[in-house]
């Protein structure tokens, strides 16, 4: 089970997870994530090794609530106007995204320290919010389009299958196509 406790917004947790994220960030740029440890992190970040061991656990659970932090969703998709060009542009953001190495990492460490599944879980409900916004807008405009699962199935799973494990496979056109063949088999 995670350490993490649930915690409030604000206050003095939020600033020591804050500031726990951003040594991380900084020391990872600057020495590299192989060079972290717990009491290097702390002190960057200006809190007691027992305070991260505290929350986190360990290190590697500690990475893998920063890479969740960071596969967030700054922006709601954009709209395009049209389902198709939306789901596309989705698509080819998001694997472009998580194809990269700093996102090929972050994913890694997401599920690494994540004995749980919540992390990951977290992961796929960003996906999932992102797919729903997309989805209710062309509905709104008057589109037949798929269920949020559907999606997932069919344009996330396949997406991250590659990313795991034949990244070398993995060309640019590949999520054009997953769209295209999800909403040409919706169709017809």
């Amino acid at each position: 089970m995670s350490r993490k406790p649930m915690v409030r917004p604000g206050g003095r947790s939020a600033r020591v997870q804050q500031s726990v994220h951003q040594a991380v960030r900084e020391l990872t740029a600057e020495l590299g994530r192989d060079a972290l440890t717990v009491p290097l992190v702390a002190t960057r970040a200006g809190v007691t090794p027992s305070t991260v061991y505290r929350r986190w656990g360990d290190l590697q659970e500690l990475l893998s609530d920063v890479a969740v932090e960071r596969l967030r969703p700054d922006t709601p998709p954009t709209d395009h106007g049209d389902l198709s060009a939306d789901l596309t542009a989705w698509a080819q953001e998001f694997l472009e995204e998580m194809s990269s190495p700093p996102g090929r990492a972050y994913i890694r460490d997401a599920l690494l320290g994540d004995p749980d599944g919540t992390n990951a879980g977290q992961c796929s409900a960003y996906a999932a919010d992102q797919i729903d916004v997309i989805l209710a807008r062309a509905r709104a405009r008057g589109q037949a389009a798929p269920d949020t699962e559907t999606v997932i199935d069919q344009v996330v799973a396949p997406m991250m299958y590659r990313i795991l494990f034949r990244p070398d496979a993995l060309e640019p056109p590949y999520a054009r196509q997953l769209v295209s063949s999800l909403l040409r088999t919706r169709a017809g």
